[in-house]
């Protein structure tokens, strides 16, 4: 399972020190999900290799306009391993969920943001994750945690009926709000989803990564078709 992370200068810890926490908190792997206009500089490698955890490079993409949010996919398509979209608008919100170059959509029901049935069969039909994000459910109170609540049930709701594929994340801009993948189920129960759900959103993001680098490997020429190298070939 996959935590994604907002570090330095986007969030207030460090890359390595959320891979820290993460490793001790039973995670597999961390995302780094700066948005474009704050990016991490961090070695992945070294990191991993202190940790124990894998360390891969997102990017969120923020935009104010649907063509502004399309010239930065293509831009960060080809060397980050998780492309998010910063969701809220709903105009975002409708270009990112009918790009298949788009992995994620983030917190689709912020701000003035709306996602209903006919979003939720596009993403579905593109292959791109809606994100139920737990973190206002674990750090905001009153009014805001109850709206909170209700508009990742309603989230919820459309994505199961559309079929559409999904990720979980408690969206942590500092190692001390990460929370152990039993503690993220725990607070999903509490709120209506089922543990296999959440575990399933978790786990999510390292798929998407492991799908990723294959493909940027060269290793897939299109889906469902390999590309071997010759000494497997003469096997």
């Amino acid at each position: 399972m996959y935590e994604a992370v907002y570090a330095h200068p986007d969030g207030d810890s460090t890359v390595a020190r959320h891979a820290l926490t993460a490793a001790d908190s039973g995670y597999d792997g961390i995302v780094v999900r700066n948005h474009g206009d704050a990016q991490a500089d961090y070695d992945a490698d070294a990191i991993s290799d202190a940790y124990g955890v894998d360390v891969a490079a997102g990017i969120e993409v923020r935009a104010d306009d649907p063509s502004r949010a399309s010239g930065f996919v293509g831009n960060y398509r080809s060397d980050r391993t998780v492309v998010v979209v910063h969701g809220g608008d709903r105009r975002i919100n409708r270009f990112a969920v009918e790009q298949p170059t788009v992995d994620v959509l983030a917190h689709p029901m912020r701000d003035d943001g709306d996602f209903n049935h006919v979003l939720a069969n596009a993403a579905a039909d593109n292959g791109v994750r809606v994100e139920f994000d737990f973190g206002p459910v674990l750090r905001a109170s009153g009014g805001s945690r109850v709206r909170a609540i209700k508009e990742l049930r309603k989230l919820r709701e459309l994505v199961e009926n559309a079929g559409a594929p999904f990720v979980v994340s408690a969206s942590p801009n500092t190692h001390l709000q990460i929370r152990a993948p039993r503690d993220i189920i725990a607070v999903g129960e509490t709120i209506g989803f089922d543990a296999d759900t959440v575990r399933e959103g978790l786990t999510e993001w390292g798929q998407i990564v492991e799908r990723n680098r294959e493909r940027q490997s060269g290793a897939v020429i299109e889906p469902g078709v390999r590309l071997e190298d010759d000494a497997d070939d003469a096997e």
